[in-house]
């Protein structure tokens, strides 16, 4: 019998596949709401049970547990342990449940810039002509598409997966970068690098930030008899891919890496461009290339890349000042990359920061801040960074907890501002303390500004 913890996207995906194979699944769910009731309708129509509720005890006849994010220390799978019952992910599942023949991966794994890089990636392999789909924390679960008519996917793997997911193998492996986050759930920074550092252990090319020490340290100990690539904001030294002038530059799959470089594309091609998106493009481009992606098709699916939502969007100008949504910077190191972007900011800031320092990220910030508002249940803790490290900026604390509050945080952001400054919300905490996530965040700015934007056409010349 298989447990499957979880019945989110990824849960649901992996008891069906289970269930197709004519295995007994039992399905358990802490939550209870409309959208769990009607996936468990669902998936009794399948022939899985759902059980609601936190239990301790695994159901009998257990012998694999899957789990979709339930962190380490759940009862559920203290107990699985305890009783030395296997706890794979869905992603580990889906790379045992490939058939022969079946498309290899190309993973990457990072703080920040996942969904971009992955999407990036599929863009390109697409422009040679491969079929390609990108799957795993991207939205698709893995286990869904291991047995369809793809030549090659593009994994995206949070911590939360790779945590449980030891015999996955791509056929190369980057990760982007490594920030605190997610500490509560992996119980340090040195836990949670370690856990993105496994995405090298099976892989047949290692991709790495050479600019950002976690994934330089990280991928030494994995590196030997492998290709070992670095990607770079500098100039590329052999081995790597990096930036001339304004070109993004291949030092790594070419003839003889020592004396020769290939253009694959600009820096005008990175939409939209920051200097961590470009990072991003590298990471992508170092993972095609190596699955054989000539140079043509790395820039051509860069320009047919299209950017999800709420990342460094520009939403309206008003009165000289651009408002900027990066909603999906729900952490640190994500709001450092995007203040790293603009030269005179309104920072619009807070949320839940799950254990995150602000204090690196607030000092570093501090000579591009020209105002702060600050909102969320952890606006507090950044107020203090402020005063510590930006005393001269002015500051709004926002209260409420309700979603409305946005077009105060707004009104507040438009008062602070002067022509030529950015008014940015890059939150650096996640946004479940006042929005169903990220998204619906980043749209109530939106419509702020946009409400913004209508009264200040409305008023007299």
């Amino acid at each position: 019998m298989i447990c499957v913890a979880g019945l989110g996207v990824s849960g649901t995906a992996a008891a069906r596949a289970m269930a197709a194979r004519g295995e007994k699944v039992i399905v358990i769910e802490g939550g209870d709401g409309e959208r769990a009731r009607a996936a468990a309708a669902e998936l009794s129509e399948a022939g899985v049970e759902v059980r609601f509720g936190e239990p301790a005890e695994l159901p009998g006849g257990t012998r694999l547990v899957v789990t979709t994010g339930w962190p380490p220390h759940h009862p559920l799978l203290a107990a699985a342990a305890e009783a030395g019952v296997e706890v794979v992910s869905e992603v580990e599942l889906a790379w045992r449940l490939r058939p022969e023949g079946a498309a290899p991966w190309l993973a990457l794994t990072g703080t920040n810039g996942k969904t971009t890089a992955v999407r990036m990636l599929t863009s390109m392999l697409k422009a040679a002509g491969h079929r390609a789909l990108a799957v795993g924390n991207v939205g698709t679960p893995v286990v869904e598409a291991v047995t369809g008519p793809w030549d090659v996917l593009a994994v995206e793997l949070s911590s939360f997966q790779l945590h449980r997911s030891p015999g996955i193998a791509p056929h190369a492996a980057a990760l982007l970068n490594v920030a605190p986050d997610h500490i509560d759930w992996h119980g340090s920074l040195e836990e949670y690098a370690r856990v993105k550092g496994e995405i090298f252990a099976r892989a047949g090319t290692i991709v790495h930030n050479a600019d950002d020490e976690w994934p330089a340290r990280l991928a030494g100990p994995y590196g030997e008899g492998r290709r070992v690539v670095g990607f770079t904001l500098d100039v590329p030294r052999p081995g790597q891919v990096g930036v001339v002038e304004d070109l993004l530059v291949d030092r790594a799959f070419v003839a003889d890496p020592v004396s020769e470089a290939e253009e694959l594309a600009s820096l005008a091609d990175v939409r939209p461009f920051a200097p961590h998106n470009v990072a991003n493009a590298l990471a992508a481009a170092a993972l095609a290339r190596s699955y054989g992606v000539p140079a043509e098709a790395v820039r051509r699916g860069l320009l047919d890349f299209v950017p999800d939502p709420h990342r460094i969007a520009h939403v309206a100008r008003v009165g000289e000042v651009d408002y900027v949504d990066d909603s999906k910077a729900t952490n640190p190191h994500a709001a450092a990359a995007s203040l790293a972007a603009y030269p005179s900011i309104v920072w619009i800031a807070g949320g839940q920061l799950k254990g995150a320092d602000v204090e690196d990220l607030v000092r570093r910030a501090a000579p591009r801040l020209r105002g702060a508002v600050l909102l969320g249940a952890d606006r507090e803790r950044i107020h203090r960074a402020l005063a510590r490290h930006a005393a001269n900026v002015p500051v709004v604390e926002v209260p409420g907890q309700d979603t409305g509050v946005m077009d105060r945080v707004v009104t507040e952001a438009a008062r602070l501002a002067t022509p030529g400054d950015t008014v940015l919300l890059a939150p650096a905490g996640a946004s479940l303390d006042m929005f169903t996530g990220y998204p619906a965040r980043g749209e109530a700015f939106a419509r702020a500004v946009h409400r913004l934007a209508d009264r200040h056409d409305g008023e007299p010349e």
